[in-house]
């Protein structure tokens, strides 16, 4: 099963395809504030260093957090969107070793069909100015 696993939330940013448990290609790159207008690009990038069609992938795997606000909300909104259009299982992990647990629950049929970020904190939100 082909797996592509996404981690945004911090400035290096990465994108990984797996087939099972076998890493098969990943890319990394300093995103910071450019993360929405890369990871697309990005993801085509792996998907031709990997000779692997973005359409042939089974699922997808994400980090859901601690982490930035901003690129926890980019990089699963990019998740969730490929999930719902393609009708692929989603997953979010959180933990240290949360690629292996997010293809673990792929492979035994699991599918949260809309993944959230768990930030760690409330967010910091400053109140509008007067």
């Amino acid at each position: 099963m082909i797996l592509l696993c996404i981690k945004t939330d911090q400035e290096q940013a990465m994108l990984a395809l797996y087939n099972d448990y076998e890493l098969l290609n990943q890319v990394k790159w300093t995103a910071h504030r450019e993360l929405a207008s890369t990871i697309i690009e990005k993801a085509i990038e792996l998907s031709t260093k990997s000779e692997i069609k973005l359409d042939s992938i089974n699922g997808i795997v994400c980090y859901e957090g601690p982490g930035s606000f901003t690129g926890l909300r980019i990089g699963l909104t990019f998740a969730n969107a490929i999930g719902y259009s393609e009708g692929l299982p989603i997953v979010a992990k959180g933990e240290a070793d949360w690629i292996d647990k997010g293809i673990d629950a792929i492979l035994h049929g699991e599918n949260q069909r809309l993944v959230l970020p768990a930030y760690g904190a409330s967010a910091n939100i400053t109140a509008p100015r007067k």
